[in-house]
């Protein structure tokens, strides 16, 4: 049971923490808070006599957490954002009469994803608002253990610590190859195969985990471009620049006349794509059902077939 003085500290206080150590100064953090300096530092003085510690070292310049601040900030900002959502469930219930779930998603997944969940709030037994957020997996799964999100469709190497994780399906990597390159007529390529190949793929994500140990085990050419975003490393690839290396989701959406995707084996690498969640009682039903739902649908959505693509025709 816990000691009753640390029982009076208010959501409000850990409201003013977790602003203050965002904006690193207590001028600003009083400034979007909308109180007084001294109120704001009133407040965490307080804070810190409730909890017997010191959060912060403080100079003229900066903030700077001490451990136990980082522990306790951790912990601070999942109630924070958990209290602010389920205020938002209490408004979308009360005032619209519907259900509020968060869902996270990345973006080689999301026309899988939103898909499922359009059949989902179509068959739901009561309204459902439904708030969505792509980004990179380190950023969902962040997001999902400080309560913004409910859950997140996300790819993994590792189990991520302290979250909950449903399989769904593998996405194996793949490449994309210009239609009159003989790896396009071969129909699938080894690493062996590509090793003097000069490669582009993402510099985030997965990709590095990924793709680097095998690079780094056949590799013999030159080295590999790093690019964010795949209409760069498909320019570079239409160009005869280099071949794409990228997970076969991402091709999915891929028609370009020029382009053609191509399996790539011995070894065959592939990322885990999970739905994550943290473990434990969910904030509401909705999010529960969803979460069902999800387990069950995702794995059924059959993956994409990757076409072998016949030799080009050269005109004599």
């Amino acid at each position: 049971m816990a000691a009753l003085p640390l029982r009076a500290l208010t959501m409000r206080q850990l409201q003013f923490f977790s602003v203050l150590v965002e904006e690193g100064q207590f001028g600003r953090a009083a400034k979007r808070l909308a109180i007084t300096q001294p109120a704001l530092s009133n407040a965490i003085k307080q804070m810190e006599k409730l909890l017997g510690v010191e959060l912060l070292t403080r100079s003229t310049h900066r903030l700077e957490l001490t451990p136990v601040g980082a522990e306790v900030l951790a912990r601070t900002d999942f109630l924070v954002n958990t209290f602010e959502v389920a205020l938002r469930d209490i408004e979308s219930t009360v005032q619209r009469g519907r259900a509020f779930v968060r869902i996270g998603v990345i973006p080689s997944a999301a026309a899988r994803v939103a898909a499922a969940a359009g059949e989902f709030t179509q068959g739901a037994q009561r309204d459902l608002e439904l708030a969505w957020r792509d980004a990179p997996s380190n950023t969902l799964l962040a997001e999902v253990r400080s309560g913004q999100l409910d859950m997140a469709v996300a790819a993994i190497t590792e189990p991520p610590g302290g979250l909950a994780c449903i399989d769904l399906f593998r996405d194996p990597l793949v490449l994309v190859v210009r239609r009159d390159h003989a790896l396009a007529a071969a129909g699938d390529a080894d690493w062996e195969v590509i090793g003097k190949e000069r490669l582009v793929l993402f510099e985030t994500g997965s990709m590095p985990a990924l793709g680097n140990p095998a690079r780094a085990q056949f590799a013999q050419g030159a080295e590999s471009y790093r690019v964010s975003y795949s209409e760069t490393l498909y320019a570079l690839v239409r160009s005869g620049q280099a071949l794409g290396l990228m997970p076969r989701l991402y091709t999915s959406s891929l028609r370009d006349p020029e382009l053609a995707v191509v399996p790539l084996l011995k070894p065959r690498i592939e990322r885990r794509v999970v739905l994550a969640y943290l473990p434990g009682p969910m904030r509401n039903v909705v999010a529960q059902e969803l979460i069902a739902f999800l387990r069950e649908r995702l794995p059924q959505a059959a993956e994409p077939a990757v076409r072998r693509m016949k030799a080009p025709r050269v005109r004599r």
